[in-house]
């Protein structure tokens, strides 16, 4: 009893104040949990699919949105917790910590959205209506805090990733609300909302917490095999689950249906040239389980933003390899530099499969609308190009109308009209995402958010009761290999 007494004294005299977080924690989860509550008591309400008082005898319930939402929202929980939460525990020393941080700042963030997006799209006789919609698109904010989440991974606090979502989400939810209503964008994969989004702010954070002792590496920045396969598991489920991220919020019928096969096949074309790659660029000719486990999902960000629309099955092909090429050499080449000369450590590389791709995937959505035609299209071009549907009152629009029921007026705009808002859109979400990610990187490095020091990066050990097997003493006593080195700087993370 008394040595357990003197082991317990050691501990607290040795343990490091400011990563402590017997107070700094529950204080910081309480008084979100309080605001969330009075948020969600005052705002909050039923939507009309699960309001009872508007249900009677003349319900048909299988034609509650609940039966043609929740499979989707089902996927996408898939990839948000265990997809995301597997990947990102490739490093040795740090699975605890990526997986559980990632159950924690996804749920929240999933809370935090319902309400943030409620305000901009769902508010209407004073209240915020929920149904199973608004889980999906809080769900797809969430998933825009854990792409960012990856540029950082490692060397951030569980107090500094709550503080993230909870600014980073008001800031997309703003984003989104004004380029949908402004701007008027094509974007059914998300890769200008999500993707360009979470990059850009997350560059935009870690720019502002750069640690220039990391740029040689970090003895436990190292992965194991054991750790390797629990991260492909996480890039299996993702692989799997994507072509429902991507078909979620189209319209029901032949847009979803191309945005599953595009999706599929992109992802397919972009796994095949992964192999092939990391194969070639591979001193020894052998195949390297970062490019596996990241690269390959990058033909799923690449079809995004034209995912609906009729490129043809070639089409997608081609953009999936296009799309992993881009993050393939991006990995290689782009990350270590942008760390080296830009003061932007981007820990897993989502400029790789975000960025890059999402660039990529913007470009052919443009060029998609620009070769958009009647005869390629018929009359349904008009709703899968909304805005370019003619104004209320043109005689055209009731002639469409005749051939497809409840299409509602556009805006007239022309194809090239069209491509040049959504080059509008494009720049301004980068320009928002930077600056979000620039002030809330400012804020987290707060001296007060338990930030971690340079030594403790990458460790478990600094915020979890680890288990008696887990000792990073030995690794210590060893420098880098120049082949984990180079496997460090081709690590990455996903998406969605």
């Amino acid at each position: 009893m008394f040595v357990q007494q003197t082991n317990y004294l050691k501990l607290c005299i040795n343990m490091k104040p400011f990563t402590s977080l017997r107070v700094r924690l529950p204080v910081l989860v309480l008084v979100l949990q309080v605001i969330l509550l009075v948020l969600y008591a005052y705002f909050v309400t039923y939507d009309d699919n699960a309001n009872a008082k508007f249900q009677n005898n003349e319900t048909n319930p299988m034609e509650n949105s609940m039966y043609r939402d929740y499979p989707y929202f089902a996927d996408v929980q898939v990839m948000i917790f265990i997809g995301f939460g597997c990947l990102l525990a490739f490093f040795r020393f740090y699975g605890f910590s990526g997986m559980v941080f990632n159950f924690l700042t996804a749920t929240f963030a999933t809370q935090w959205a319902i309400v943030m997006q409620g305000f901009f799209q769902f508010f209407y006789d004073g209240k915020i209506h929920v149904g199973v919609i608004n889980l999906l698109n809080a769900e797809f904010a969430c998933a825009v805090v854990l792409i960012s989440f990856g540029a950082v991974l490692g060397k951030t606090s569980p107090v500094q990733l709550l503080v993230m979502a909870f600014l980073e989400v008001p800031v997309f939810a703003l984003t989104e609300w004004a380029v949908l209503k402004y701007i008027r964008i094509n974007d059914a994969g998300g890769t200008i909302l999500i993707h360009l989004f979470a990059c850009y702010f997350g560059l935009g954070v870690t720019f502002v917490l750069y640690r220039p002792s990391l740029n040689e590496g970090h003895a436990k920045e190292t992965t194991s095999y054991h750790s390797d396969i629990l991260s492909v598991m996480g890039t299996l489920f993702l692989w799997v689950f994507w072509p429902s991220f991507n078909s979620a919020l189209t319209f029901k019928g032949d847009d979803q249906h191309r945005a599953i096969l595009h999706t599929f096949i992109g992802l397919s074309s972009s796994t095949m040239t992964a192999f092939a790659l990391s194969a070639v660029f591979n001193k020894r000719g052998k195949l390297t389980m970062a490019d596996i486990q990241n690269v390959t999902l990058a033909g799923g960000v690449t079809v995004g933003a034209s995912v609906d629309m009729m490129i043809s099955p070639a089409a997608a092909y081609a953009l999936g390899v296009m799309g992993c090429t881009a993050c393939f050499l991006g990995y290689k080449y782009l990350t270590p530099y942008l760390a080296k000369h830009m003061r932007i450590q981007d820990q897993c590389g989502i400029h790789n499969l975000h960025g890059l791709t999402g660039l990529i995937s913007s470009t052919a959505g443009i060029c998609a609308i620009l070769l958009a035609t009647e005869e390629t299209y018929g009359p349904s071009m008009y709703q899968i190009f909304a805005h370019r549907a003619p104004p209320e009152g043109d005689a055209k629009l009731l002639e469409l109308q005749q051939l497809i029921p409840g299409l509602k007026p556009g805006l007239g705009r022309t194809a090239k009209e069209q491509a040049l808002y959504q080059m509008a859109a494009v720049f301004s979400t980068i320009a928002a995402a930077s600056a979000g990610g620039l002030i809330t990187g400012l804020v987290m490095k707060l001296p007060f958010l338990s930030a971690t020091t340079d030594e403790d990066c990458f460790d478990d050990e600094v915020f979890f009761d680890v288990p008696s097997d887990f000792d990073t003493t030995a690794l210590l006593k060893t420098s880098i290999t120049s082949d984990e080195k180079e496997q460090i700087n081709s690590v990455g993370i996903t998406k969605v």
